[in-house]
């Protein structure tokens, strides 16, 4: 892919200074080598949604209960400094450059054997808060996803109809009953794989509800995509 090898020209001939510590950063991100070893990665953890676990187990209580409509969460970094840091300004301050940053990070964490699927669909803002914030932070992820894996992003396949309020300060079961049916796919997807992009899992209720959509518009899986999962939530 042409403009994959130009970016890596770039990259090679221009190299980032690490976000943390303003050293050289490497392959292609703005992080150097030392900084990428000390992030916080997710080790122990549900199979299916990611929740973080104290010990190794293949299902969470949750999903062994109330199995979600996703098939498997692919999480790669706790929600803690300096991941967290980034989401933040990335959601809150409309810094780009860390949701480019994240994006490169949450596809150097997929192997070619997680990256099968057809498509990327982000989580999609509801229109009142896409207009607030000017941009959705969960496309940006998705488009260095796109330019790193190559995968289309369908952006039209999911709208959010109900603008839900913040999930950060409700507990799992009202997060739960407040996405219920918060989107609406406006597209066929037959057949096809999907990974669903987000920024952060809290509960995965929002994931949840759009998965749910994408599955009954004929979506045949869909998995999600994220860059940091919350600590385990009660």
């Amino acid at each position: 892919m042409v403009n994959n090898w130009f970016e890596h020209l770039l990259d090679r001939a221009f190299p980032g200074r690490c976000r943390c510590c303003l050293n050289p950063g490497i392959g292609g991100l703005d992080l150097c080598a030392s900084c990428y070893r000390e992030l916080p990665r997710l080790r122990t953890a549900c199979q299916r949604c990611a929740e973080p676990l104290f010990r190794q187990a293949m299902l969470c209580g949750h999903c062994l209960s109330a199995p979600p409509a996703f098939s498997i969460a692919r999480v790669p970094f706790l929600f803690q400094p300096p991941v967290s840091l980034w989401i933040s300004q990335l959601k809150y301050s409309g810094e780009l450059a860390a949701g480019r940053l994240l994006g490169r990070l949450l596809a150097r964490s997929l192997s070619k054997a997680d990256a099968t699927v057809d498509a990327l669909v982000p989580v999609p803002l509801h229109r009142g808060r896409l207009r607030e914030r000017g941009f959705n932070q969960a496309r940006e992820i998705a488009r260095e996803l796109h330019r790193k894996l190559g995968l289309p992003i369908l952006d039209g396949a999911l709208r959010r109809t109900r603008s839900t309020p913040h999930q950060t300060a409700l507990p799992r079961m009202e997060r739960r009953r407040n996405m219920r049916r918060a989107f609406t796919a406006t597209q066929a997807v037959d057949g096809l794989r999907i990974a669903l992009v987000d920024d952060v899992v809290t509960t995965g209720s929002t994931a949840d509800a759009a998965a749910a959509a994408l599955r009954e518009a004929g979506a045949a899986e869909v998995e999600v995509w994220a860059v940091a999962r919350t600590p385990k939530d009660p």
